[in-house]
C-alpha cells in the first residue's frame, strides 16, 4: 500500500480535542485522524449503498417518495 503525506490545518480547539481523544485511546494524532477518516468514508459509503438500494426497491415497486413518507407516518403512529 502506497502512502502519501497530507498536511492539514485545524483550529486550536479542534487540535486539543484530537490530542485528548488520541491520548485516551493510546493513539497518535495521525492514527486518530487516519482511523476517523476511514470510519467516515465507510459510513458514508454504506449510507450511499442503502439509499441506492431503497431507490431501486421503490422503482421496482412503483413507490413514490410520498408513499414512503406516508408509510413512515403510519408506522410511527402504531398503525
Amino acid at each position: 500500500m502506497a502512502l502519501a503525506t497530507v498536511n492539514l490545518t485545524f483550529e486550536d480547539d479542534l487540535i486539543k480535542q484530537i490530542d485528548y481523544f488520541a491520548s485516551n485511546q493510546s493513539l497518535t494524532r495521525t492514527d486518530l485522524i487516519y482511523n476517523s477518516v476511514k470510519m467516515y468514508i465507510n459510513r458514508k459509503q454504506k449510507l450511499l449503498e442503502l439509499y441506492a438500494y431503497g431507490e431501486q426497491v421503490a422503482a421496482e415497486n412503483g413507490f413514490t417518495e410520498e408513499d414512503i413518507l406516508e408509510e413512515i407516518k403510519k408506522y410511527r403512529n402504531g398503525q
